[in-house]
């Protein structure tokens, strides 16, 4: 689907109209008996731009993605991969062929068979450039025949289906964390016949939209909630204790924590930053670790930030010390490099550790030193103290620290002579207008969809669908594509150690900080985890008064 089509899945959804199954529009299902309804109401985000899982790049609508759909494999709360739609699964003796064993008797939340055939149609549609699926090259690319499928010929991707519970996936080259992305929920399944019927409607009508994992979505109400109801077609409704999960869609922390302060909320993800110094040491108050980048796009395809000194210049103008430990309040930790704390190399060891021949990349505590050689770079590029160089705009979404760390970015490159204009735009919005190239300068962050440094690199890959930044390098790509061919682990890690090294020589775009999580979840949710991706499993959780 074209960018076209994903504007009018916003306005669809925007106008979409909610399907109740009784006069109260926000009450479960009544449970079997006299069982009071176990319902779970939190708030992970606001309007999610799309819950197609082939067009979804965000954490939030991610999340939302594990309620309603189950992969060929899942991700257990040691983030191990365990069997999901399929049992079991081979790889052959080259690596270069994966078979996954359907579980019988699978079926979809409308109560129609699934079988091998739809995980063949959801993997090519994700492969098809009619979707313009951002992740279809991170998580298919090392397919036989993805080139070809990306070209316009998806029935070229070497995936089948020998007969109904057999989904078989053939690789160019070995990928050692494939079962990682056979968990992802890109490639969730997805049901051909509601997409042929309803068209990009199909992920925004609760009617319409049809999944096989352990809850189905019965109510959507634009800007304040969707209801996920428990799937009684779900391959083991009996594991799943919740009879609802209530998302609350809500893009102000105010009204966030107003919603948990008043129990309307049992957990919440945006807490306003004023809160925290009262939040800490709190038991219901949470600071977790997230394998992640919080980081700048520096719109590589308009000539003001085309010289990579000018976008030096501008990376080491911020204070990232002063960001992480003062604006954020210790909530982020200041980045050196743009893969981050907690991501493996090859052998175990930590790949931040091991990048850059051990030493950081930016010295972020040398701050005056940094500034210095900021404003040497732009004077080399031709804007000697800012002169002649074009007022900036810096896009950002309001929610968390983005507003303050857009105001402080006003400040830190005010100090080279520069001006700064900051553009605020809603979180459905926010995310199709990065993508698409459609500003100057604008915040973004990445988190692991599995933890291998690849994951991220990949993002500056030229022809990446989540590469905001429009960044192009041939030395790049070849590296990376060296990489993906690398069978040897060490021989691999090399070529990512030197895609890092060249992307941050040539300021690619500018990490500021690592993520963490932080949150309030009431005590009364049990059996849920929080993994370093930035997912709640609230599919799994009870609630006990």
């Amino acid at each position: 689907m074209k960018r076209k089509s994903t504007l009018i899945l916003v306005v669809t959804m925007i106008l979409a109209l909610t399907i109740t199954a009784c006069g109260n529009p926000s009450a479960p299902a009544q449970a079997d008996g006299d069982k009071k309804p176990k319902q779970l109401v939190a708030q992970i985000g606001p309007n999610p731009e799309t819950l197609d899982p082939a067009l979804n790049s965000a954490v939030d609508g991610g999340n939302m993605l594990l309620f309603a759909f189950d992969c060929l494999l899942n991700v257990d709360k040691d983030n191990k991969i365990i069997p999901g739609a399929a049992e079991k699964w081979e790889t052959s003796e080259d690596g270069l062929t994966w078979t996954f064993y359907l579980r019988e008797g699978l079926k979809w939340s409308d109560g129609s068979p699934l079988t091998a055939k739809d995980f063949v149609y959801s993997w090519k549609r994700v492969a098809d450039p009619a979707t313009a699926a951002p992740y279809g090259e991170t998580v298919l690319g090392m397919v036989k025949g993805f080139d070809e499928a990306a070209a316009g010929n998806p029935d070229a991707l070497a995936v089948s289906a020998p007969d109904d519970t057999t989904f078989v996936v053939e690789l160019a080259n070995p990928c050692a964390y494939f079962d990682k992305l056979a968990a992802f929920a890109t490639l969730s399944p997805v049901q051909q016949a509601t997409i042929e019927a309803n068209g990009d409607a199909w992920a925004t009508k609760p009617e319409a939209y049809i999944g096989n994992g352990p809850f189905q979505i019965s109510e959507w109400v634009p800007s304040s909630y969707i209801l996920f109801t428990k799937n009684p077609n779900y391959r083991d409704p009996d594991s799943i204790k919740l009879d609802s999960i209530k998302l609350l869609l809500i893009e102000d922390s105010n009204a966030s924590y107003a919603a948990y302060k008043t129990g309307e909320a049992m957990m919440i993800k945006d807490v306003p930053t004023a809160e925290i110094p009262s939040l800490q040491g709190k038991d219901d108050f949470y600071i977790e670790p997230l394998l992640g980048t919080y980081y700048l796009d520096l719109n590589n395809t308009l000539p003001q930030f085309s010289d990579p000194r000018v976008r030096m210049a501008l990376s080491l103008a911020i204070d990232r010390k002063y960001v992480a430990d003062t604006l954020m309040q210790g909530t982020y930790t200041p980045a050196s490099n743009f893969i981050g704390t907690g991501v493996a190399d090859w052998d175990g060891s930590s790949f931040m550790d091991n990048a850059n021949g051990g030493k950081p990349y930016i010295n972020i505590d040398d701050h005056e030193g940094n500034l210095a050689k900021a404003k040497e770079l732009l004077a080399e590029a031709g804007y000697p103290e800012g002169k002649g160089f074009p007022a900036i705009t810096y896009s950002t979404n309001d929610s968390a620290y983005h507003k303050v760390v857009a105001q402080y970015l006003q400040q830190a490159w005010k100090e080279l002579g520069l001006t700064v204009n900051v553009e605020i735009v809603e979180w459905a919005s926010f995310t199709p207008q990065r993508r698409a190239g459609d500003y100057q300068t604008s915040r973004d962050g990445w988190l692991f969809d599995y933890n291998d440094a690849s994951n991220m690199l990949d993002l500056m890959y030229s022809t990446n669908g989540n590469n905001n930044a429009k960044y192009k390098s041939a030395e790049y790509d070849a590296l990376m594509a060296r990489a993906a061919a690398e069978v040897d682990p060490e021989k691999r890690s090399g070529y990512l150690h030197q895609a890092e090294d060249h992307m941050m020589a040539d300021a690619a775009v500018v990490p500021v900080a690592y993520y963490n999580e932080f949150y309030l979840q009431s005590p009364k949710i049990t059996g849920s985890w929080h993994s370093p991706y930035g997912y709640w499993y609230f599919q799994y959780a009870d609630i006990v008064e």
